[in-house]
């Protein structure tokens, strides 16, 4: 009998040790996004966490930008692990702004998505008719300051047009970026430095009232706003996607997308700072890593409206799909050109003429 006991006991002990945290070896990393990933990241955070119970993961929301500038000023009150912003691009740019080697590994993508435009169903009719979207046209409500102006209804009050603070976000950058290619017919120092530039940044600049920080706010404040306070922004793709239904539950009409030709790809990409992280940590962040590019998780991004890094992936057949919404202008295959991300130094400058706008 006492022999059975102590096997037991034995038995039991060893469960522990396979199953439960230990705290010598638990690991708490910190995963800072953009507001784009945060409801997908928040479901797959518990996933994760069941699957890795030594691992603790805490996710902080900062705009894209944002989340290079405060690592480089170290602004930040917590010690980033895995930082994911909206574009690679500006993880190259982190690596150039503190001159050594940031990451513990190449940095990873995890998902895709592209900018677009959304509007109210009856005001994208007349904005883009046969629904092309046109930059020149937001221009030109912006210059006459109301709908009736431009062929819209009396009632529909002022044009507002929204999108995020270029100094803080991604989609603001490339919104900025886009536009200007249009209006200059091209991107250059020397066509950001013209008089035509600087007017057109002063012009978008005096029409978007306290652009918000990050993507996903921004089209949240564009739905509960409404027509009439909010009839036309700039965001991505999948965030569009994802909080469509929302547009009616909240204002009993939907926005239409709306995809510029040519638009811009952006993919977010994960990766591992060296500073102040420890190599346990480091492995932490690898598994997170890891788990995030696999099918099942990639199939969850599908569901926030994200295209996927998996290219076959179907995403109409992934279960609750936004795909499979005929949401109005949305398109599985992309209907416009899609060039790649500006080089770092025309982002830079194009922060750089918005912060002297007025």
């Amino acid at each position: 009998m006492k022999n059975i006991l102590t096997s037991v006991v034995i038995a039991l002990g060893s469960a522990l040790i396979a199953y439960a945290p230990l705290p010598g070896l638990q690991q708490t990393i910190v995963i800072v996004s953009g507001s784009e990933l945060e409801e997908p990241l928040k479901v797959l955070e518990q996933t994760f966490e069941a699957q890795n119970p030594n691992i603790k993961i805490e996710i902080k929301i900062q705009g894209s930008q944002e989340i290079i500038n405060r690592v480089v000023d170290k602004k930040n009150d917590f010690t980033p692990t895995i930082l994911i912003p909206a574009n690679g691009e500006l993880l190259t740019e982190l690596e150039q702004r503190l001159g050594a080697q940031a990451f513990y590994a190449p940095p990873q993508p995890v998902a895709q998505t592209l900018l677009v435009a959304v509007s109210w169903f009856d005001r994208g009719k007349v904005l883009f008719p046969n629904d092309r979207f046109a930059w020149g046209n937001i221009e030109r409500g912006m210059v006459n300051g109301s709908w009736e102006r431009i062929g819209g209804s009396p009632s529909w009050g002022s044009f507002d047009f929204l999108t995020t603070d270029p100094s803080r976000s991604n989609s603001g950058q490339l919104t900025l970026a886009l536009w200007a290619q249009d209006k200059l017919g091209g991107l250059d120092n020397s066509r950001l430095n013209s008089a035509e530039s600087q007017a057109l940044f002063s012009l978008i600049k005096r029409s978007v009232y306290q652009p918000p920080r990050s993507t996903d706010i921004l089209l949240q404040e564009f739905i509960s706003r409404g027509p009439n306070d909010a009839d036309i922004a700039t965001v991505y793709e999948s965030i569009a996607l994802h909080r469509w239904q929302q547009s009616s539950q909240i204002q009993g009409k939907t926005y239409q997308i709306f995809y510029p030709n040519p638009t811009i790809g952006t993919t977010s990409t994960a990766a591992i700072l060296r500073e102040g992280v420890s190599a346990g940590q480091a492995e932490a962040g690898k598994a997170f890593i890891k788990f995030l590019r696999e099918s099942p998780q990639q199939a969850v991004f599908a569901q926030y409206g994200f295209r996927s890094i998996d290219n076959n992936l179907d995403l109409k057949s992934v279960p609750n799909s936004p795909w499979n919404q005929n949401i109005p202008g949305v398109s599985t295959t992309i209907p416009s050109q899609v060039t790649p991300q500006p080089k770092r130094e025309i982002l830079t400058e194009i922060i750089r003429q918005w912060e002297r706008s007025n």
